[in-house]
């Protein structure tokens, strides 16, 4: 059986949207952007442990996710960042993420996992990479083919 037709293309969107969303998520907290950071319209203190330090993970891994190079590491880090950010902020809220406010990071921990594992997908700065090295590279010796001008 076949691979479906649209999964490398939606895996790509996936990875697209998943990137974007965590780069806002970046963009908010660094910048001060897109409502600042937790909606206060205010950026998070530079050098502010841990917040701004995972601010800085969500907008350049967001980034690199989003346009599909280094995806794999980048996608690590950034699971990493939202496992430890559940674990040490939400987990002890409560058992559960509906009970603990930790859906989001739960939800962007395991999408980044799945990334990581999967790669970026066809639409991907990667996958352009791999394509353009796996290209045979022309002969030295081979003369290109030159127009005869006859019909």
């Amino acid at each position: 059986m076949s691979p479906h037709r649209f999964t490398a293309p939606t895996w790509s969107l996936f990875r697209i949207v998943v990137g974007l969303l965590f780069l806002c998520h970046g963009l908010a907290s660094v910048f001060g952007v897109l409502g600042g950071n937790r909606g206060t319209g205010q950026a998070i203190e530079p050098g502010t442990w841990p917040n701004w330090y995972a601010a800085l993970i969500q907008l350049v891994c967001g980034a690199l996710v989003l346009v599909g190079v280094a995806t794999r590491p980048a996608a690590v880090l950034a699971s990493g960042s939202m496992a430890y950010a559940y674990f040490v902020v939400h987990q002890p809220q409560g058992v559960l993420p509906i009970q603990n406010g930790g859906v989001t990071p739960a939800l962007y921990a395991w999408a980044f996992l799945a990334i990581a594992v999967i790669g970026a997908g066809p639409w991907s700065v990667d996958a352009l990479i791999t394509r353009r090295r796996a290209e045979p590279e022309p002969a030295a010796n081979v003369r290109p083919l030159q127009p005869s001008g006859r019909r």
